[in-house]
């Protein structure tokens, strides 16, 4: 089995790639997604996330909006609600390698891979990648979103060049959907049928 990193900053269209990668059979598996579940009504971790900060939680699970609040500035607090929650998605994505372990690859979608949970343990990471205009004109155009808040969310984010320059392989989506696919279903291709190597020399 082929373990892939799948990630980008924000406005890249990794959703839409991840999304690309599922449809070609590939069996992802959504970082994002397994927190917000497990944050959410009926959640593994709610109660538990109450217990640390009171009165966050409510019939819907997580108020983020509380939540974030709760842990603005407070880098002890931020790293007891990191405690609570990686172990939780380690455990999910093990049972999800479980699940899967007849594939040939499998994808793991993690929005901020180098930022936070780094690439050890995989095989290989793609980066999404667009013009730098394409990425705020995608991004500004998000209900609520101010030039501030994109300005913040980047300062946040390794810069894209850093994780281009590190990437094992680039999916670009500054071009048209049908492009972008093509570049996804070329490199399932190669992977299904040669090692790691291989592609990184044959896939552009």
């Amino acid at each position: 089995m082929i373990l892939l990193g799948l990630t980008g900053s924000i406005g890249m269209g990794k959703s839409t790639v991840a999304a690309m990668f599922a449809a070609a059979g590939v069996p992802v598996f959504d970082a994002d997604a397994e927190v917000h579940r497990l944050q959410g009504p009926g959640g593994e971790l709610v109660a538990a996330i109450e217990e640390l900060f009171p009165g966050t939680t409510g019939p819907d699970g997580v108020d983020r909006a509380k939540l974030s609040k709760a842990v603005l500035g407070d880098s002890e607090k931020l790293r007891a609600l990191e405690e609570l929650i990686h172990p939780a998605v380690g455990l999910n994505r093990a049972a999800f390698l479980e699940e899967h372990r007849d594939a040939p690859l499998v994808l793991f979608d993690i929005p901020l891979l180098y930022e936070k949970t780094g690439d050890a343990g995989l095989d290989a990471v793609i980066v999404v990648s667009a013009p730098a205009e394409i990425q705020r004109e995608r991004v500004l155009k998000r209900p609520g979103m101010t030039v501030e808040k994109f300005e913040h969310i980047l300062g946040l984010q390794l810069p894209d060049a850093e994780k281009r320059a590190r990437a094992d392989f680039i999916i670009d989506t500054g071009t048209t959907l049908e492009k972008t696919r093509a570049q996804v279903d070329a490199l399932v291709t190669c992977l299904r049928a040669h090692d790691v190597r291989y592609c990184k020399q044959c896939v552009k």
